[in-house]
Parts: structure tokens; C-alpha cells; sequence
């Protein structure tokens, strides 16, 4: 069962992610700060983070250099979201894919699936 993370500070969006991948057959962790992220994904992997631009700590660009500076996320699949054109800087971060909001949440498993497939 492949494992995102996803890291949203709106509870209520990452709350509905959360439930429709693991409907898709994800194991899913949520968290809202990037730090957070940082130190849970030090102990439970992912296969994918799934990254809102907007955080209340850092924004997802600077949690995606953060992962990239890290030997064990170097090569880890990182998608980046907002509303805001921001898609040069988050593939610029480091981010495989940048996907604007709002965005059709049916077709975000099998994104997933495919750069986890590479």
C-alpha cells in the first residue's frame, strides 16, 4: 500500500484528501507544519508528499528544498498545491509536479501512483 503525506495546514482540506486516497487504497499520514513533517517523515517514510504552498511555519517550497537536502527524500516523489501561480518556484524547489488549485481530486491517485512508478 503506497504512503503519502500530506502537509496542509486547512484541517478540512487535508481531512478530504486524506479520506479519498485511502478510498484509492493509500495509507495516508496528515500533518500542518512543515517542521512536523520533516520529523514524521524521519520516522514513518512516505512514497510521495503531497505539499500545500501555503503552511503556517514555512511555505512548500522550502519544505521541498529541505526535503531535497535530505539523502533519504533526495529522490522522493514531492507534489506541490496552491491557487497561487507559483508553479516555476515549486518546480524550481525541487517539486516533480505542481498542481494548481482547485484541482480535480479524482484524478489525484493516479498521479500519485504514476511519479511512485516513476
Amino acid at each position: 500500500m503506497p504512503r503519502v503525506m500530506i502537509v496542509d495546514n486547512d484541517h478540512a482540506t487535508g481531512s478530504l484528501l486524506k479520506t479519498l486516497l485511502e478510498l484509492d487504497g493509500f495509507s495516508v499520514m496528515t500533518v500542518q507544519r512543515g517542521m512536523q513533517a520533516l520529523e514524521r517523515a524521519r520516522h514513518t517514510p512516505p512514497d510521495v508528499f503531497l505539499l500545500d504552498y501555503k503552511l503556517d511555519d514555512m511555505d512548500g517550497t522550502t519544505l521541498a528544498r529541505e526535503l531535497r537536502a535530505t539523502t533519504e527524500f533526495a529522490g522522493t516523489p514531492i507534489v506541490i498545491t496552491s491557487g497561487m501561480n507559483v508553479e516555476s518556484e515549486a518546480l524550481a524547489a525541487g517539486a516533480n509536479l505542481f498542481l494548481g488549485k482547485p484541482f480535480e481530486p479524482g484524478q489525484l491517485a493516479g498521479l500519485l501512483n504514476r511519479l511512485i512508478d516513476g
